[in-house]
């Protein structure tokens, strides 16, 4: 009976996926073409003379730079490999390499500025390691950091003329790039170190034998990222010139990703092995695939384009509901294929693996998932940004999850004695209603809070 269930249900759902994707490409394809001409942020395209939506401005400035983030990669892959050939670098000459050529690149970013990056740093390494063998340090670890992101968007990253007219002229030297949006990233890297020294001093959690056991990189001889992450590295390594070469490391400064503390010091010493020449140009072949498919797309759907305008509050709710599916699902999913290796459009990745390793899992985990929820969401919007639309999506979200969550843990208590189909069809019934509900809310959300 179950087998014959889950065949009717694997059809069932085929057919739906199919009859879904052909209404929603042939309306998307009949929308961009009636409402071209009112919608902003349409440029002149390269394929067949469509237009081609660029409004969203993270896709637009990765666009747009392209060409210098290829290049830079480029130098920064050799400078790393000639040097660990010709004089033999480990982790302490290597890490006192990269704070050499990331500090020149910080100086270009931001100028005098770097000061400030270089202080709040500091003293974020001397609290962690003053305070790493209290039992509260998590809590202040969180403290600490909460405060510094909160005061630098307050003060918009402060001003040398507060601290003093001798100091005024500095602020004339602020760089290209505002160094308190850059921050959020060195904020995270900062827990992370932390964290991870916290750990250090700690009976590891990590069981090494039975994780080479399940995973297969790992059985073969070679290591694993997660193996990387989760084994502590020696004390000695958590030195300061290695801290600040991992807080500031050119190539993931400003883009991340958000690699731990313990796997970016491991690789310091020993580059990985994992992934072969043929392996990585079969991966670039895959990424510009993906990109060819990403221009194909913003050149036939102009989802974004829509849910940054008005034009969207004269559709229907079922149009509506197509807009907000290709922003959310479409374009947001392949945005981040796309650029995840070389941009900042990684951020929404890296930050839901450190908020589960860093946050979530520590305050309980699913064992409290109704009230982390509320924290985690709540420090995500802080992060982004300190403005109350941020916030309101944040809490906004987290009631959409509480029926979600509700219904799945009643359904989980929920025994089924026998499994007949009407009991089978009962729960299948409720998830899919339930889930089509949030589904709905989180869409409308989305095009809502894209548009504000």
């Amino acid at each position: 009976m179950k087998s014959v269930w889950k065949r009717s249900e694997l059809v069932f759902l085929i057919i739906y996926a199919f009859a879904f994707y052909a209404i929603l490409i042939r309306r998307s394809l009949q929308l961009s073409h009636d409402y071209s001409w009112t919608l902003d942020g349409l440029r002149a395209g390269w394929i067949s003379d469509w237009p081609n939506d660029v409004s969203d401005s993270q896709w637009r400035n990765f666009r747009g730079n392209l060409p210098v983030l290829t290049f830079v990669f480029g130098i920064f892959t050799i400078i790393a490999n000639t040097l660990r050939e010709m004089c033999r670098f480990k982790g302490r000459g290597m890490s006192t390499v990269w704070l050499f050529i990331s500090l020149i690149y910080l100086s270009y970013l931001h100028g005098a500025c770097v000061l400030f990056v270089l202080s709040i740093a500091s003293l974020n390494f001397l609290m962690i390691k003053i305070s790493a063998k209290s039992k509260h340090f998590p809590f202040v670890l969180w403290i600490f950091n909460l405060f510094w992101l909160l005061c630098n968007r307050i003060y918009e990253g402060y001003s040398f003329s507060t601290f003093g007219q001798r100091w005024a002229f500095l602020d004339d030297y602020r760089g290209s790039f505002r160094w308190h949006i850059c921050f959020n990233f060195v904020t995270l890297r900062m827990i992370s170190f932390g964290y991870d020294y916290y750990w250090a001093h700690q009976n590891s959690r990590f069981d090494q034998k039975k994780h080479i056991q399940h995973c297969y990189i790992c059985s073969s001889g070679k290591i694993c990222y997660n193996h990387l992450q989760e084994r502590s590295v020696q004390l000695h390594e958590f030195s300061f010139s290695t801290y600040l070469c991992y807080l500031v490391y050119a190539p993931l400064y400003i883009a991340g990703p958000i690699v731990s503390f313990n796997a970016f010091a491991a690789q310091l010493d020993t580059p990985q092995k994992n992934h072969s020449v043929r392996s990585v140009a079969w991966y670039g072949l895959r990424w510009v695939l993906s990109l060819f498919l990403m221009e194909l797309m913003t050149h036939l759907f102009y989802y974004n384009a829509f849910a940054g305008s008005d034009s969207w509050k004269h559709l229907s709710p079922f149009e509506v509901f197509i807009i907000g599916y290709g922003v959310s699902s479409l374009f947001l999913c392949l945005k981040l294929h796309v650029a995840k290796v070389l941009s900042d459009l990684a951020v929404l990745s890296n930050l839901v693996i450190g908020m589960l390793k860093y946050m979530y899992i520590p305050l309980g985990g699913s064992r409290r998932k109704l009230l982390n929820v509320w924290v985690v969401f709540t420090f995500v919007a802080i992060w982004h940004d300190l403005e109350w639309k941020l916030l309101s999506w944040a809490w906004l979200t987290c009631l959409f999850f509480i029926p979600e969550l509700l219904v799945k843990s009643a359904v989980t208590s929920f025994k089924v004695t026998n499994f007949f189909a009407i009991d089978l069809l009962s729960v299948f019934f409720v998830l899919v209603v339930e889930g089509g509900c949030v589904m709905f809310f989180m869409l409308l959300r989305k095009v809502k809070f894209s548009h504000a």
